[in-house]
């Protein structure tokens, strides 16, 4: 008999029942240290007071009105992401996915608009991940992903990460934009070199293709910079946020240039709850805690810690580690036992990994956890690798 909730998701047999900075209580009271973040939400640990304070306060006063008023909320959030991005304006959504389809239509659009339309197809690349609508999985074009689920929204194609001739043999007079996640997250944790970032905004410049930037795991604070293009210099016309940016509650934004959202106008896009007044308070005190200098000196700082530790790690137990990568405090460690059983043996010593392609486990931790719980992470996780030695 199917169960109540449909059976897409292998669960881990945990249930948790109360969250604090880095730490989870499961309903045995067993204490875990969550390093995984919610897959990269948890920006700032579990229950942050000033976020906690700043849900309270909003939802005593008003949860909902839907996009047919004026939302002071997302006025100031808006204003506070156009002071602090390349963008020029930006559409409040309630998830990733969602933002990325915003993305895409305002690309499609744009060419639309400008008398073009037949300029409609979009380049991603191998090992990416947008979501998972039909419209995403389209886009990232991954058998596991699409199988069973054909046919495919027409327009997408995929080339390897890092291959610029492949690109630009993937370039046609109906092109409209490349899609690239500045740190491939699902994929493997896997940076794009900030030459190939400039590459591929010369290519954008030279055919007069928009430039989509997925950020949605890599952004807001996760890389020691608010979003993960600073690192190389180039700007996106188009990006998607989420995840991070509500640090726990639902909300995504697609933020763009004024000049890619031109033909964006009334009745063009439209969500329900995006945006709404309890998400946007949230994702304000968000970038008031992590859009600033000092905080985001500490998350490089940190990340230092994490990252030359995991490299000992890795180094000790050779027969289950192959490297450590990543950027900032969005770190992963290739294994050479199968992934699964690194994070199973993490769920042994109370300890929370993500799993992630190329057979990677992925450490998304808060963005504020402390040095000792950074110490914590990794002497269990040395636990967990000699537990697995043992198997071997």
């Amino acid at each position: 008999m199917i169960p109540a909730i449909l059976p897409t998701y292998a669960r881990a047999n945990l249930t948790f029942v109360k969250g604090e900075g880095s730490w989870l209580v499961d309903d045995q009271g067993r204490r875990f240290l969550d390093i995984g973040g919610g897959i990269a939400v948890n920006a700032l640990g579990h229950a942050h007071p000033e976020l906690v304070e700043t849900l309270q306060q909003q939802a005593s006063q008003l949860w909902h009105t839907s996009n047919l008023y004026h939302i002071p909320n997302q006025t100031a959030l808006a204003d506070r992401l156009v002071a602090s991005t390349f963008a020029d304006t930006m559409f409040f959504t309630n998830s990733g996915t969602e933002a990325m389809e915003c993305a895409v239509k305002m690309a499609r659009k744009y060419f639309s608009h400008n008398g073009q339309p037949e300029r409609y197809k979009m380049i991603a690349f191998e090992q990416s991940f947008h979501g998972r609508t039909l419209g995403m999985i389209s886009a990232a074009g991954a058998e596991k992903l699409t199988k069973g689920f054909g046919p495919m929204l027409e327009g997408f194609t995929q080339v390897p990460l890092h291959d610029l001739e492949a690109l630009k043999m993937a370039i046609d007079d109906e092109t409209a934009a490349i899609i690239i996640e500045p740190v491939q997250g699902e994929g493997g944790i896997i940076p794009v070199t900030d030459q190939f970032m400039r590459d591929i905004r010369a290519l954008c410049e030279e055919h007069g293709l928009l430039l989509i930037m997925d950020e949605i795991q890599c952004g807001v604070g996760r890389t020691g910079k608010l979003f993960a293009h600073e690192w190389s210099g180039v700007t996106p016309d188009i990006m998607a946020v989420a995840k991070g940016i509500g640090g726990g509650f639902p909300l995504g934004v697609c933020l763009a240039t004024e000049a890619a959202a031109v033909g964006m106008v009334a009745g063009s896009h439209g969500t329900t709850y995006g945006g709404n007044p309890l998400a946007c308070a949230v994702g304000s005190k968000v970038m008031d805690i992590i859009a600033n200098d000092a905080f985001l000196a500490q998350v490089s700082e940190k990340s230092g810690l994490f990252r030359q530790s995991l490299e000992g790690l890795v180094a000790s137990h050779p027969e289950v580690f192959e490297e450590v990568r990543g950027a900032g405090l969005m770190l992963g460690i290739k294994c050479k036992v199968t992934n699964m059983d690194v994070v199973h043996a993490g769920y042994d010593v109370q300890l929370l990994t993500i799993p992630g392609g190329d057979n990677v486990i992925r450490i998304l931790p808060p963005l504020n956890i402390s040095s000792d719980d950074i110490k914590e992470a990794v002497a269990r996780l040395d636990q967990a690798a000699t537990a697995i030695e043992a198997t071997l």
